[in-house]
């Protein structure tokens, strides 16, 4: 985002990062769903964010502040509704994939930072957020799927864990059908362990054909104040690696 975009937007500054979110008035904030900015980000803000219903998106590379936004509406997909596409779930029958979960999450986020996306320049994921979400994943926080052909990293994506949500945060492919595999396979070990929501955050072609649709922020908020305090019934990473 250029710096003139996010100061045209910015509703006002979050101040440094010992800023308690669960003090902010997020109903009604923002243009676009901009809340505000911090002069920097640490595993802790990051987590109370995510409680909130709140998330960093910011080019580093750019010079930008650390921006946080909650998106109205906001591009979700409530887990026992998904979608399998009919070529996923053939290429399924017969992956040559071997899948696993935070076994490589610093691989997979590199992976996701060097992907290249139709009409973004550069990555939003730089030093920061690398740093950040790994410690997040030593805490057991956020989390990272895999895909692997022939003992390489073909694919994968990593996320956010929070109660019976799952915020999804980038993927990335290096062959074919690696990471929408994943997913896929990540999505029902997910519901078979009490998951509910997979939180896209913003609209992406690639999650609309999973069945994420859009809901209003406030639905948004309403849904998170009790799936957040929520628990899964099973084990997340032995189900999924169990699941094909």
């Amino acid at each position: 985002m250029e710096n003139a975009e996010w100061q045209e937007q910015l509703g006002r500054e979050l101040y440094g990062a010992d800023f308690e979110f669960s003090l902010f008035p997020v109903r009604g904030s923002g243009r676009r769903g901009l809340l505000g900015y911090t002069d920097a980000i640490t595993p802790s803000l990051v987590f109370s964010a995510y409680l909130q219903g709140i998330f960093p998106w910011y080019n580093e590379d750019e010079g930008d502040p650390v921006l946080w936004w909650c998106p109205d509406p906001r591009f979700v997909l409530p887990a026992d509704e998904l979608h399998v596409p009919r070529s996923i779930d053939r290429f399924l029958k017969h992956t040559p994939y071997t899948y696993t979960m935070d076994k490589a999450f610093p691989d997979v986020m590199r992976g996701c930072s060097a992907m290249e996306r139709p009409g973004q320049d550069g990555t939003w994921i730089g030093r920061q957020m690398l740093d950040v979400y790994c410690s997040l994943a030593e805490r057991g926080i956020a989390h990272s799927v895999e895909a692997w052909h022939d003992g390489r990293l073909a694919g994968g994506l990593y996320g956010v864990l929070i109660g019976q949500t799952f915020c999804g945060e980038s993927m990335f492919t290096v062959e074919d059908n690696s990471s929408k595999s994943a997913f896929v396979l990540f999505a029902r070990a997910f519901v078979k362990c009490g998951g509910r929501l997979i939180d896209s955050q913003v609209y992406t072609d690639n999650m609309a054909r999973y069945g994420a649709r859009n809901i209003s922020r406030t639905a948004f908020l309403r849904m998170e104040s009790t799936l957040l305090a929520g628990k899964l019934s099973g084990n997340l990473r032995g189900t999924f690696e169990g699941t094909k």
